[in-house]
């Protein structure tokens, strides 16, 4: 079995290394984030967490649809990805929080939502990390699993093939999710976004 603490610092070495240029080498992705945000479909007071949130992209957006009254909140692993989202001013849309998205420190279905972008690729242990976020969400809420360019754009960007054990592939997202307390509702992979969005069952 593999050692948790290995899995976090490959993680964090891996994001520590990026943070400082992140938002630079991906300049024109806030539209799609703010386009996915809305397809959560969050309604003013609504609570959701970025699960995974690096550098805060997502926060702007998250507020804009809950409003003052809501609770955004932003969970990363990496300290620095969490740094360059102060320096960024997103602190100022959402709590930021450096935990562990595998042990969020929230109460059960204290949330309304969980967005998560890039996340599937970098959970250690997918069924499990999945069920945590679905602890979180009350009965009926809704998680979206976004990246800003689909699966053979973001392959074809890293020097690879898409194979088929992929976990963002449909025929294994999908059970995937259902393992997990999570009921997909539609999905989308196309070059310029993917998205999975799904319920959290009763």
């Amino acid at each position: 079995m593999r050692n948790m603490s290995d899995d976090h610092t490959r993680v964090q070495e891996f994001f520590t290394a990026r943070a400082a240029d992140w938002d630079a080498r991906f300049p024109d992705d806030c539209p799609a984030y703010a386009a996915a945000v809305a397809d959560l479909r969050l309604r003013e007071g609504d609570r959701v967490l970025d699960a995974g949130c690096g550098t805060g992209r997502a926060l702007p957006p998250l507020r804009a649809a809950v409003g003052p009254s809501g609770v955004v909140l932003g969970a990363d692993l990496t300290p620095a990805m969490l740094e360059a989202a102060v320096r960024a001013g997103r602190h100022r849309d959402g709590q930021l929080l450096l935990t562990d998205v595998a042990a969020l420190p929230l109460r059960s279905g204290s949330l309304d939502a969980v967005f998560g972008a890039g996340l599937i690729a970098h959970l250690p242990h997918p069924a499990e990390n999945l069920r945590e976020l679905a602890r979180v969400v009350r009965p009926g809420g809704t998680l979206a699993l976004f990246h800003p360019i689909g699966r053979a754009a973001l392959a074809a960007r890293q020097g690879r093939q898409i194979t088929p054990d992929d976990l963002r592939a449909e025929p294994n997202l999908r059970p995937l999710l259902a393992a997990s307390g999570w009921r997909m509702t539609s999905y989308v992979d196309q070059d310029d976004r993917f998205l999975a969005l799904a319920v959290r069952e009763g």
